[in-house]
């Protein structure tokens, strides 16, 4: 009887629930009816909607995040005007809803377009538009447009300007600047979100705001701090920045057999010291691929490179002549192919990964290096990189607090620990983040200290979390607010408390309020 009176209760509580999110669900839907009148009814999708299940995944690129027992959304709106923007953030509050905000997909946790609460995504796949200016040096570009689309439309235009954002040309523009950006032009541009002179955001109350409407405090906020906390970015205004019509790219692989270990820890010393024309990236696997741009022709890199870095070896017949555009094709791995590959919006294969970040402010001794080549010859080492990336040239120029992004002078390199799997299952998923766990472990001694410092765009929920249902208070947030922002973070709390009081814009790892 007590088993029945149980179950009983069961059945009547969960119909109850999903008594309730049916509630919700209309009664959101006749609010954005109200707000547009039939406008709208053509960019919302719910799960009845034949698109629904489509729309969903077509973004979703990490793997991780696409079975069935994850969360989905209760609505997907993908705006064509910033009234669908407004009348989705003005509904969702009045019932109840959070808000996920997707461009490309490439959330490193799959916040943009997974949560614990009812939501609703806003994906701005159709909100794209991208308007260069030649004469100005500027462009606009709406968020759902891709880091390829982007290079696409400027190469198309000119060969002689470019935007200092990243290699992934399936990358969405709206969480890569928002969160910094950067790529092989870093050393000498700084970050995409250096590069920022506009914006257009729809604040919590539904207001349309430019950089003069939203003031300086917000304007420095979303470049760099994440921009999903502070409400919805609809558009950029960029600098674009000259590129000489050649530039030079050079491939040397090494193994270990081939000195490897010496030479990464002679790349150390240098690879932030060299001239800002010239970037040299390592790719560490069970090997050492050095990838370099130089913004130049041959003949000057190879005596630059025998100056700087005699050890590695560099001849004419591992460099090639290219133009900027070429270079972004053959660093993702499209060299020969036209230019309109950069158009396409998914990765050619898509499979699940965890990835991590550090920065490393004093050259990892060669038994440290020794160690992380046993661990990669492990099991579990399958399908693990490394990607060291060189700060130093405009880095080191640009101060802390000129954005929210603060990992400038005293910073060696950037590393980027991933792990990638194709078989299915959460035993598999948790046996390989285990290994990167045990990896980015390893790291410790030879990282930043007091923080452990962080890349916001490869988004890790493992160095802490805001809660799910409730408050969160500065102090627990700050827990990864400073490995991401270091002592920004106080300010951008401020911002947040100004513009977003009772915190709508929350997810977690967003901005806390200090109401």
């Amino acid at each position: 009887m007590k088993n029945l009176s149980l179950k009983f209760i069961v059945a009547i509580t969960i119909g109850f629930v999903f008594s309730c999110a049916s509630d919700i669900h209309e009664n959101f839907l006749k609010c954005l009816h109200f707000h547009n009148s039939t406008s709208i009814s053509n960019v919302v999708y719910t799960k009845s909607s034949s698109a629904y299940d489509s729309l969903l995944h077509f973004s979703i690129q990490n793997l991780r995040f696409s079975s069935n027992n994850i969360p989905k959304p209760l609505v997907i709106v993908t705006p064509l005007q910033p009234c669908h923007v407004q009348a989705t953030v003005i509904c969702s509050q009045r019932h109840g809803l959070q808000i996920r905000i997707r461009s490309g997909g490439h959330d490193f946790e799959g916040i943009s377009y997974v949560s614990q609460v009812p939501f609703v995504i806003i994906d701005f796949i159709n909100y794209r538009n991208i308007q260069v200016d030649l004469q100005d040096r500027t462009a606009w570009v709406q968020v759902g447009a891709t880091v390829g689309e982007l290079y696409y439309s400027i190469a198309t235009k000119t060969s002689t300007l470019a935007f200092p954002a990243g290699v992934c040309p399936t990358v969405g523009v709206a969480g890569q600047f928002s969160g910094g950006g950067y790529g092989y032009l870093l050393r000498k541009y700084g970050l995409a979100a250096d590069n920022i002179m506009d914006a257009h955001i729809i604040d919590v109350k539904g207001r349309f705001l430019d950089r003069e409407a939203m003031g300086e405090d917000l304007f420095w906020a979303i470049r760099g701090g994440g921009g999903a906390s502070f409400g919805v970015i609809l558009a950029w205004k960029i600098k674009l920045v000259p590129v000489p019509s050649t530039v030079t790219l050079f491939r040397v692989p090494r193994t270990l057999e081939q000195n490897a270990t010496k030479l990464v820890h002679k790349w150390q010393s240098v690879a932030s010291k060299l001239p800002k024309d010239l970037t040299v990236s390592i790719m560490l696997t069970v090997q050492a691929l050095f990838q370099g741009l130089f913004l130049g022709g041959v003949d000057k890199v190879i005596p630059l490179m025998r100056e700087s870095f005699l050890e590695l070896g560099l001849v004419k017949e591992d460099c090639t002549e290219m133009s900027w555009i070429e270079f972004t094709l053959h660093s993702w791995g499209f060299g020969g192919q036209p230019l309109e590959v950069l158009l396409n919006r998914s990765q050619v294969t898509r499979d699940s990964f965890k990835a991590k970040s550090d920065y490393v402010k004093h050259p990892i001794p060669e038994s440290g290096l020794e160690g992380l080549w046993r661990l990669f010859y492990e099991d579990g080492g399958k399908g693990v990189l490394m990607v060291i990336f060189p700060f130093g040239g405009r880095m080191g120029e640009i101060p802390e607090s000129e954005i929210p992004f603060p990992h400038r002078a005293g910073v060696l390199y950037q590393i980027q620990y991933a792990v990638h799997w194709e078989e299915k299952g959460d035993e598999v998923a948790q046996r390989h983040i285990h290994w990167i766990r045990k990896l980015y472990s390893y790291m410790e001694p030879f990282v930043s200290k007091s923080p452990r410092e962080a890349y916001l765009n490869y988004r890790d929920l493992d160095i802490g979390v805001n809660n799910i249902h409730g408050y969160t208070s500065y102090e627990q947030a700050s827990i990864w607010g400073f490995k991401y922002f270091k002592n920004n973070f106080n300010r951008l709390a401020h911002v947040k408390s100004k513009v977003d009081p009772l915190n709508f814009f929350r997810y977690e790892q967003s901005i806390p309020s200090l109401m």
